[in-house]
């Protein structure tokens, strides 16, 4: 109806070009607005796409239209579902009901309210009854709903591990799962390949082993076992990236790790192995705390390195750490919780300790949280235990130990320490309060200070004159209350980060090694955060994440499409968002903010108020940076300008709160402080703070003038350390082959079993998942070269063998394990292999002698049977090339048969024609006689003439008989005339 109105309007149809549309909705807005309505039938639906295809007169429209018709038919009579968005749930099964032109009414499966959703934002579903798979690859539709689907079903069956192509999926189950880490599990995964048993994060250990004897990409195969396998045949170090939010489980998938490959390919090794998995408690006391997304977070990002000889054998290790945060040693959240090792020491310490290091109730201690301190899901007396039994085992002395606890000690009482205003100074200075003499005792006997010394350094600060008359005069300036508690706390912060910085280089030393040939590195760091408090700790870690996250793009998408292009695949580029422009935004030399911040910490005022101006004003027009005001966030929104910067990640925008900014970069103390730890009794706190110590040394020359002594504060900037180590980092991984653990979080409480879609949608779209599914759809995540698979077989190649070409080679290899050409593609120099297609690639590189031989001998049996086939494809070719012989030699006479006859009838068809008229007038000679005999008049005359036509005509025919072209045409001309003048 509306079709024929606007005909009968003379209205002018838009033209339909060939490019292809960017939409579902584009590819029939007509259909929708035609079915829009009322809900049509099939065949109502099938006669609107035909009348309107030929309104258009367009057959791309009609091509486009037939596409998707069988889809929306389905869906309009209840036999296809599909996703729909659900905004707590991430996706809802349900059916179309309605079409319009850009979106799709949607009625839930379980029932509700109908979703109208665009074209973009629904996706097909899989039959019901459809069973979850190992590797997201081979789920029917390959799309986000139905990845959220296949790990929400295996989740509810209690396994956590999923697979997407070579990039393991690990979903944290809150909760201890039982024979899932055992020994027997870890033999059942030692040396098998990826496919052959369920998803775990020790077949990733069993991936990334074997990556190193082939040139796998896409994620280079990667995981625990084939770390180990990898790194043996392709004599190239490897890397483990767990990455994940807060909670998602990555600090137990990295010492489950550690424990594979310890277990696995280190028992050799003796008291190494045991080390290097012992260290782990005791870094997790000293640096990872209760937040309120995770019970046992880590508060710092460590890079463990296990490294093999040329033997393969393990000959130690090392441990890289990066950014502990500081400012949770003097303040926590209302549910968050100090450095577990503050807990765990009161809890489980003997009376002498106790008595030793002055400890009593922790309500008692100002830095540790009293809403926090007793926690049912931390048991932390049978903690500590586990913390002496690992320094015991990586070879820590009882003095060793001590020391530990009493610096610890030493900065509980260090927070009890309060100040108060000087009555008796008229400069408004400020004295230790009377209550908290005995906490600075105690700080001061475990510190191996003075008490007076120690008094004075935290209540004033030395500065030396610049002007005036008194050039170079030292003096004590006092510090406010508010200022000492500054002062106190920038010590506290600095005697436990150099007690960290300790831990890890003393952890270092116990399983040294003078060389080795390889590694195979596990990084586990802080996950992307985000509160409604971010500082400066949120900016260092989702700096590090936009690096991380470039990095993974970079090799697993950016990497991945130059190759097949390169190697000539043909593969459909994929396209996914570049975040350099936010890490330029952060780093960028002179205009970044970290170089921004450090520049304002060099200014004799400088404030964040100042600070976040200039960055404002610096990249006005940036994308990644906006103001405060401009947050969904009503608390943000109520933040002035200068005091926070919202910057858009890849992962969602995070405003920062810039007030402590300045504070928390500068990572120097003041010289008063300087001076007082170089001047301690203990040895073991100057081996903490050797740049003081040898400061104090020179200044305590005669030649050392007084401003060398007593310097103002120097910047040492936290974030350009941090920069520096992270960009190190980087270089190291990009010389590894890499390999990826994507953690997820299934929900915010931490309760187990209880899986919200929505939240894991999240995370996995912004850890590149579903970019990474795109690209899986028609990529090859493994790969060899040619060369080097003819080189590994070479040496067990019989002679006649032996002359093969690899690519040819190659074909053979791939054929005799029964690969169908649809599992793997030959490219310019290497072969490619499909998603799923693990077990029969980590066959064919196994690279033992035995299973070589095994692999050669399959290949002459197939080099045997396809000659075989190729004698008999001949011979029976050569027989089919005989019988088309003899055929086309009768076809040939039979063709000339009916061409001969064809030209006999086209030359001879004039006579014929002129017999048979000649004939026919003969015949008619007789009549005309019987007429001419009944005349009387001229009758003699008649019947002579009679006779003479009777005569012609005999001659005619004779002549026609003797075949003389020239006569016949004539005769032929002749007959032609008489007979129509007869007639």
């Amino acid at each position: 109806h509306r079709l024929s109105a606007t005909r009968t309007k003379g209205a002018t149809h838009p033209t339909v070009t060939s490019t292809p549309p960017t939409s579902r909705a584009s590819v029939y807005p007509h259909v929708c607005a035609c079915a829009k309505a009322e809900p049509p039938s099939s065949l109502r639906m099938r006669n609107i796409c035909v009348r309107i295809a030929l309104a258009k007169e367009s057959a791309v429209l009609w091509a486009a239209i037939k596409e998707q018709l069988q889809g929306v038919e389905g869906a309009m009579d209840g036999g296809q579902r599909v996703w729909a968005p659900h905004p707590d749930e991430g996706y809802q099964l349900g059916l179309i009901v309605d079409v319009s032109t850009d979106t799709l009414t949607v009625d839930p499966l379980q029932g509700g309210k109908s979703v109208v959703a665009s074209y973009d934002e629904v996706f097909p579903a899989a039959d019901e009854g459809a069973p979850d798979v190992d590797d997201n690859c081979s789920l029917m539709y390959l799309n986000e709903a139905t990845l959220l689907h296949n790990l929400r079903m295996r989740y509810t069956k209690g396994q956590i591990y999923t697979y997407v192509a070579n990039i393991l999926l690990a979903v944290n189950p809150n909760k201890e799962v039982g024979g899932l880490y055992t020994s027997e599990v870890i033999r059942r995964y030692n040396g098998r390949s990826l496919g052959t048993l369920p998803p775990h994060v020790f077949a990733i250990e069993e991936i990334r082993i074997q990556a190193a004897r082939t040139d796998i990409g896409l994620i280079s195969p990667s995981y625990a076992d084939k770390a180990y396998r990898e790194m043996k045949s392709m004599r190239c170090s490897q890397s483990i990236i767990v990455s994940g939010e807060s909670g998602a489980g990555k600090t137990e998938s990295t010492k489950f790790i550690l424990r594979y490959l310890t277990e696995s390919y280190g028992a050799r090794a003796g008291i190494i192995e045991q080390r290097i998995v012992e260290a782990n408690p005791l870094l997790e006391s000293f640096g990872n705390a209760k937040t309120m997304r995770n019970n046992n977070s880590s508060r710092f990002g460590k890079f463990s390195e296990i490294h093999y000889n040329a033997k393969h054998e393990v000959v130690g290790g090392h441990v890289s750490h990066y950014l502990l945060e500081k400012s949770r040693i003097c303040s926590q959240s209302a549910e968050e919780r100090n450095y577990h090792v503050f807990y765990r020491m009161l809890a489980g310490a003997s009376p002498d300790m106790r008595q030793a290091l002055g400890l009593q109730d922790g309500a008692s201690f100002t830095y540790l949280n009293p809403a926090s301190l007793h926690d049912p899901n931390l048991q932390d007396e049978e903690e500590f235990s586990h913390l002496t039994h690992s320094m015991d085992c990586i070879g820590l002395s009882p003095s060793e130990k001590a020391d530990l606890f009493r610096v610890v000690a030493a900065v509980l009482h260090l927070g009890n320490v309060s100040f108060e205003e000087n009555t008796k100074d008229k400069k408004g200075g400020s004295v230790v309060s009377v209550g908290s003499m005995t906490s600075l005792e105690g700080v001061a006997g475990l510190l191996g200070l003075e008490k007076a010394e120690l008094q004075r350094s935290l209540t004033s600060r030395v500065m030396t004159t610049t002007k005036g008359g008194n050039l170079g005069t030292i003096i004590n300036v006092p510090l406010k209350p508010d200022q000492a508690c500054n002062a106190r706390d920038a010590l506290a912060k600095a005697l436990y980060t150099r007690l960290f910085s300790h831990i890890v280089k003393r952890v270092n030393q116990c399983f040294p090694f003078q060389s080795s040939a390889h590694y195979i590195g596990v990084l586990d760091i802080a996950g992307f955060e985000y509160f409604q408090v971010n500082s400066f700790e949120q900016f260092c870690i989702n700096y590090c994440n936009e690096k991380l996250q470039q990095f993974f793009n970079s090799r697993i998408l950016r990497e991945e499409q130059d190759l097949y292009k390169k190697e000539s695949l043909g593969v459909t580029e994929v396209m996914f968002m570049d975040n350099q422009d936010c890490i330029d935004l952060i780093e960028h030399k002179k205009s970044g903010v970290v170089d921004l911040l450090d520049e304002e910490c060099k200014l004799p005022k400088g404030s964040p108020q100042h600070f976040t101006d200039i960055v404002h004003s610096r990249h006005k027009d940036h994308f990644r940076l906006c103001l405060p005001r401009k947050s969904k966030l009503p608390f943000h929104r109520n933040l002035r300008d200068d005091e926070g910067l919202m910057i858009r990640h890849f992962a969602g925008a995070v405003c920062y709160m810039t007030a402590e900014f300045l504070d928390k970069n500068n990572d120097a103390l003041h010289a008063s402080l300087e001076q007082m730890v170089a001047v301690s009794k203990d040895d073991f706190i100057k081996q903490l703070f050797p740049d003081a110590t040898a400061t104090s040394g020179s200044a305590s020359s005669p030649s050392s003038s007084p401003s060398s002594r007593t310097k103002k504060l120097a910047l040492v900037s936290v974030g350009s350390k941090f920069r520096t180590q992270l960009n190190s980092l980087m270089e190291k991984l990009k010389t590894t082959g890499s390999s990826f653990i994507r953690c997820l979080k299934p929900n915010l409480t931490m309760v187990p079993g209880q899986f919200v879609g929505g939240q894991i949608l999240s995370q996995l779209q912004c850890a590149g998942m579903i970019s990474v599914l795109e690209l899986m759809q028609g990529g090859y995540p493994s790969r060899a070269q040619f060369s080097d698979l003819y080189k590994m077989y070479q040496p067990n190649l019989p002679a006649r063998l032996s002359g093969l070409d690899p690519r040819t080679f190659c074909r053979a290899l791939f054929r005799a394990t029964g690969m169908r050409d649809g599992d793997f593609k030959f490219g310019i120099s290497r072969v490619f292999f499909r998603p799923g297609k693990f077990a029969e690639f980590d066959q064919i590189m196994k690279s033992d002698p035995d299973s070589l031989r095994e692999m050669v001998a399959k290949v002459q049996s197939w080099l045997v049977c396809t000659r075989w086939r190729k004698v008999i494809f001949g011979a029976i070719s050569v027989l089919k090339l005989a019988r088309k012989i003899q055929l086309r030699a009768e076809s040939a006479v039979r063709v000339q048969k009916y061409v001969r006859m064809f030209l006999a009838v086209r030359k001879n068809r004039p006579r014929f024609q002129s017999m048979a008229r000649l004939k026919q007038l003969k015949g008619r000679i007789p009549i005309l006689a019987e007429l001419v005999s009944h005349l009387k008049k001229d009758k003699t005359q008649l019947v002579e003439r009679v006779n003479s036509l009777q005569s012609s005509i005999d001659k005619n025919m004779a002549t026609l008989k003797l075949d003389t072209k020239s006569l016949v045409d004539t005769i032929h001309a002749r007959v032609s005339a008489v007979t129509n003048h007869h007639k």
